[in-house]
């Protein structure tokens, strides 16, 4: 019995797949980044902006993938 596997790729060029990996990995920088700043911030800082430290990760996913 023969294995055989069959991988084709998406109608897109190659192109198209590195714009989505840099698109990814600006998407992830923009997110960590996000992050770090938000955890500099003292309580009081965070709640002028109306963010409790709980909220932390959901505003910067929000911010880097809009979700």
């Amino acid at each position: 019995m023969a294995l055989v596997q069959d991988i084709r790729f998406s109608e897109a060029p190659r192109g198209g797949m590195l714009a989505g990996l840099r698109e990814a990995l600006a998407r992830r920088k923009v997110y960590r980044e996000t992050l770090r700043e938000l955890k500099t911030l003292s309580s009081r800082e965070l709640a002028d902006l109306g963010i409790h430290r709980s909220m932390i990760t959901r505003v910067a996913a929000e911010a880097a993938y809009g979700k």
